[in-house]
C-alpha cells in the first residue's frame, strides 16, 4: 500500500532491504579477545519491517562483529544469512515467510551454509515455522540475541544438527544498547528510546511480541546520541512503540520532554525527529518541548487509526475525531508550521458506512500533511479477529482507495502552499550534475516525501536552504539559495 508521502506509511513500514556496503556507517571493530573460530565466519543479514526492526538488525550485526565475525555485504560470500522477520500484519508475515524460503534456496547453493530466522515472526510462530521450514537452522525470538554468536557458530557446518529454537516469553529489547553496525547513511541514525507497549489495541499483536513498555534511561540515550554525533550523525530519529509514554516505567512520569531537552544540548546533532506518538498521552509539556527546542523537528507522527468513536472503542483505543482535532489544534497553536502524518485502518469489524463517512469528514477537517491507509487484516490471536460484523475485503479495499483519493487532494493543496517558502534540506544524493534530492524537517527517512533541487554544488549530509518552486502530491522541488 503506497501511503501519501512516498512509501507505506505509519508505525509499521513493510519495507524489505538488505545491508549493502556494510562496515561504512558506525561500524565497531572486532572485540579484543574475540575468538579465532569466530573470525572466519562471514554473516549477511536481511532486515524486514519497521525502523525498530532496523535497530534490532544493526544491534545483532554489531554484536556478531564485536565477537569477531565479518559482516558480509555479498550474500554469495556469506556463511550464514540472518533474516530479521516482521510479524505484525498478514502481508508482513507473507513477506517474511517468502524471504525465508528464498534464503533456504540460497543455502542449498553451497555446502556449509546456514540460515537463522530472528525477530517478530519467530516470536509469534516459532514452533510452527520450525516445522514448516526444515531447512532453516535456527529460530531466535525477540530479545534473545545475547548468545547469537555462539548460536551461529554451533549450527555452521553441521547439516545433521537439530534446529535450534531460542524463543522466550515476550519481552522488550534490553535497556542497554550494544554495539551497532549502522545501515543508514552517515548523517542519519535511529535511536531506540523504548520498546514494548502497555496498550492493548484489539487488532494489534505487538504486546504479545515485544512485551510491556520498557524505557531506556535518559543518560544512556544521551550518551548514544553523543557517540553518534562524534561519528558525524546530524539527524537522530527517536523510535519506540509509543514515544509519548517514554519514561513512565522508569520515572513514574512522562519524561519525553526532559529527554528532548537533554538531547537538544548534544553538539553536532541538528535534527531530532520523534516517531510514533500515541494520542492518549500527548501533554502540553511535550508540545511545549517540541515547540521551544529548535533542534526538535516540527513533525508529528501520530497514528490515529480511525475517527469514529464506535470503531475506536472496538479497537480498544480512546478518543474520537473531535478529541483528535483538539490535539491537532494544540500542536498547531504552539507550532504553526508543524507537519502531521497519521495512519488509519479501514474495514475494521463493525465499521459501518456511517463510520467510514465520519473518518472521511475527519480528514477534511484535520488537513493532515501525510496519510497512510491500510485495510484491516484479521490476525490470529487478536480480539478483533473474533469480532462479529467482519467487513468484506472488497469493501475495505474500496474504502481504502476512496480515502487515499480523498486525501490526495488535501496533500496536494498542503504541498502547494509551500511554494515560495525556503526550507532547510538535508542533502541525501546527487541525481545528475547540479541536481540533488534531500529531505526537509517534514520528511521522515524512507516514509515521507523528498525535496528535489538544483545547486551549483552540494554535499550529501549537508543541510542547505532551498527555495521551493514547485510541488505535487508527494514531493517538493526548488533551487538552493546561495548564502554568500
Amino acid at each position: 500500500m503506497r501511503a501519501l508521502g512516498k512509501r507505506a506509511g505509519g508505525h509499521r513500514r513493510l519495507v524489505s532491504w538488505r545491508f549493502r556496503a556494510l562496515g561504512g556507517f558506525g561500524t565497531p571493530g572486532p572485540a579484543q579477545g574475540a575468538e579465532t573460530s569466530f573470525m572466519a565466519i562471514k554473516v549477511g543479514l536481511i532486515s524486514l519491517g519497521c525502523p525498530k526492526n532496523t535497530v534490532d538488525s544493526e544491534t545483532m550485526l554489531g554484536r556478531l562483529q564485536a565477537a569477531g565475525m565479518e559482516v558480509c555485504p555479498d550474500e554469495d560470500q556469506a556463511d550464514v544469512l540472518i533474516v530479521n522477520t516482521c510479524g505484525f500484519k498478514t502481508d508482513a508475515v507473507e513477506e517474511s515467510v517468502r524471504t525465508l524460503l528464498e534464503s533456504s534456496e540460497w543455502k542449498k547453493k553451497a555446502n556449509g551454509r546456514a540460515v537463522v530466522a530472528a525477530g517478530c515472526l519467530v516470536q509469534r510462530y516459532g514452533q510452527d515455522l520450525a516445522t514448516e521450514l526444515p531447512d532453516v537452522d535456527a529460530f531466535v525470538g525477540v530479545g534473545q540475541y545475547d548468545g547469537l554468536a555462539e548460536q551461529v557458530q554451533s549450527i555452521l557446518g553441521q547439516p545433521a544438527a537439530p534446529q535450534l529454537l531460542q524463543i522466550g516469553p515476550p519481552r522488550a529489547i534490553p535497556h542497554v544498547q550494544g554495539p551497532r553496525v549502522r545501515s543508514t547513511p552517515p548523517w542519519t541514525a535511529y535511536v531506540r528510546i523504548s520498546d514494548g507497549c502497555d496498550y492493548r489495541c484489539s487488532f494489534c499483536t505487538i504486546p504479545g511480541l515485544r512485551g510491556d513498555h520498557a524505557s531506556r534511561p535518559i543518560e544512556a540515550i544521551v550518551a548514544e546520541a553523543e557517540k553518534l554525533a562524534a561519528e558525524g550523525v546530524k539527524e537522530i530519529v527517536l523510535v519506540a512503540q509509543d514515544s509519548m509514554r517514554y519514561g513512565w516505567d522508569l520515572y513514574r512520569t512522562l519524561a519525553l520532554p526532559k529527554l528532548l531537552r537533554a538531547l537538544a544540548k548534544v553538539d553536532g546533532i541538528q535534527w531530532i525527529r520523534i516517531m510514533y506518538a500515541y494520542p492518549a498521552t500527548v501533554t502540553d509539556t511535550v508540545i511545549a518541548a517540541i515547540a521551544e527546542e529548535p533542534k526538535v523537528c516540527k513533525y508529528l507522527d501520530i497514528p490515529l487509526q480511525h475517527a469514529d468513536r464506535g470503531v475506536l472503542k472496538a479497537m480498544n483505543r480512546p478518543g474520537d475525531g473531535d478529541k483528535y482535532l483538539r490535539i491537532l489544534e494544540r500542536f498547531r497553536a504552539a507550532c504553526p508550521d508543524i507537519s502531521v502524518r497519521s495512519t488509519f485502518i479501514v474495514g475494521h469489524p463493525g465499521e459501518t458506512p456511517e463510520a467510514f463517512r465520519a473518518l472521511k469528514a475527519f480528514l477534511r477537517s484535520a488537513e493532515l500533511d501525510r496519510v497512510g491507509v491500510f485495510t484491516y487484516c484479521r490476525e490470529d490471536g487478536t480480539p478483533s479477529g473474533e469480532m462479529p460484523d467482519q467487513v468484506p475485503t472488497r469493501v475495505a479495499r474500496a474504502r481504502r482507495d476512496e480515502l487515499m483519493k480523498w486525501q490526495a487532494g488535501i496533500s496536494r493543496r498542503k504541498n502547494k502552499r509551500r511554494v515560495g517558502e525556503t526550507l532547510d534540506v538535508l542533502v541525501e544524493k546527487e541525481t545528475a550534475a547540479g541536481h540533488y534530492v534531500g529531505r526537509s524537517y517534514r520528511d521522515a527517512p524512507e516514509i515521507d516525501g523528498t525535496v528535489a533541487f538544483t545547486a551549483s554544488a552540494a554535499v550529501p549530509g549537508d543541510i542547505v536552504p532551498v527555495r521551493i518552486t514547485d510541488s505535487d502530491v508527494y514531493d517538493l522541488s526548488g533551487c538552493a539559495i546561495d548564502e554568500r
